[in-house]
């Protein structure tokens, strides 16, 4: 056993970034601004700015982000497409907003919706489809997915919670669709520790989202209660968290993409496991770097392998069980969603961190190829 850990996420602020994040801190706390203040301002217009994005509402987590977009689009009675590959949260917004999930399987290639598994997904009723960009990685297909949905009448939702960042030729992560949501939880690439973003080009859904995160009043310092809302306000403490991390974005990127380029060339010899390729023209932040297992590899051994001989803790899943496998949502669906049931079941998403050393990723190379080679020549 090997004292040796590389875990599978690590949440970095240097000590001038903590430095800056309390320095705020205590100005809210001095002048009693803890919540919709100047710092949550600041984060909302530079987070707009680095995703080209007309508008950026900052609410309490992802989750409120997506339900907030659903209810300003109105899917209450309606259908909206949801890869089946996606976290609870994507569908389980829709449903808290009163609208129908219609699960979707996805591409091999991206873990994304493709326009024929969106074609295949739309019904009479259907209203959105939710484009998530799994790991971090815009598909190629966006562009054709966003006339499908133009030809058909249906508006794109993108649930970018892992694609901070993210771009395909050149246009970032939110600005493909109506409106998309951010997750800002500890693990992503960028965090206020608890948050996320709403960003929208569609002045009424930036209003929308205004009065509802806010309790759905119709001002902050008073008014009617319009909107059925909620408790979805950002504090100030957390959008001084998110700002500091924010400015440490491009850094963060740039050093999981050299990771990343280090696990493409070592697992392009590795027989048993091979990598999610990202196209060309997409620029994933990495938020996972996803690789695909051979059939006969048995996923958890290999896991628990590397944790307890090398040290090595693998990234969770995206997902290791599908929404039409999830107790929750046992009576969404019967269909059959052969593709997501296969990526899902083996891939296994190999550990990258802001702040990861060459050494570290060469450490996993090494002790994943030991740990295959003992699969592949059995």
């Amino acid at each position: 056993m090997s004292n040796r850990k590389v875990p599978a996420a690590r949440i970095v602020f240097s000590e001038d970034d903590r430095r800056a994040v309390l320095g705020m801190i205590d100005e809210s706390l001095r002048t009693g601004s803890l919540t919709l203040g100047p710092n949550g301002g600041r984060f909302e217009e530079r987070f707009a700015a680095r995703h080209q994005a007309p508008h950026a509402v900052a609410v309490s987590s992802g989750t409120s982000a997506l339900e907030i977009i659903f209810r300003a689009i109105g899917v209450a009675g309606h259908d909206v497409v949801v890869p089946t590959n996606t976290f609870y949260a994507t569908a389980a917004a829709v449903v808290a907003a009163g609208g129908r999930p219609r699960l979707a399987d996805v591409s091999a290639t991206t873990l994304a919706l493709s326009p024929a598994t969106i074609d295949a997904a739309l019904t009479p009723g259907t209203v959105a489809v939710v484009l998530v960009h799994i790991g971090g990685l815009i598909t190629p297909d966006v562009d054709r997915i966003r006339e499908l949905c133009d030809r058909r009448g249906v508006l794109l939702v993108e649930d970018a919670a892992h694609a901070h960042g993210a771009s395909y030729r050149g246009r970032p992560a939110g600005s493909f669709g109506a409106a998309a949501a951010f997750s800002f939880y500890p693990t992503k690439v960028m965090t206020s520790g608890e948050g996320g973003m709403i960003v929208t080009g569609d002045d009424r859904i930036r209003d929308e989202a205004v009065i509802y995160r806010d309790q759905g009043k119709a001002g902050f310092l008073g008014g009617d209660h319009v909107r059925m809302g909620s408790a979805w306000r950002m504090s100030e403490l957390h959008a001084a968290v998110g700002l500091v991390h924010l400015g440490r974005l491009d850094e963060a990127i740039a050093t999981r993409q050299a990771a990343a380029a280090r696990y493409d060339k070592a697992l392009a010899g590795l027989p048993g496991c091979e990598p999610v390729t990202v196209p060309a023209d997409c620029e994933s932040n990495y938020y996972k770097y996803v690789a695909l297992l051979d059939p006969s590899i048995d996923r958890a051994a290999l896991k628990a392998e590397l944790r307890e001989d090398a040290g090595v803790t693998l990234s969770g899943e995206v997902y290791a069980l599908p929404l039409h496998g999830q107790p929750v949502f046992a009576d969404l669906s019967t269909d059959e969603f052969p593709v997501a049931d296969d990526v899902c079941r083996r891939h296994i998403c190999l550990p990258v961190h802001s702040d990861m050393t060459d050494d570290e990723t060469d450490y996993v190379i090494d002790a994943l190829g030991r740990a295959l080679a003992r699969r592949v020549t059995a």
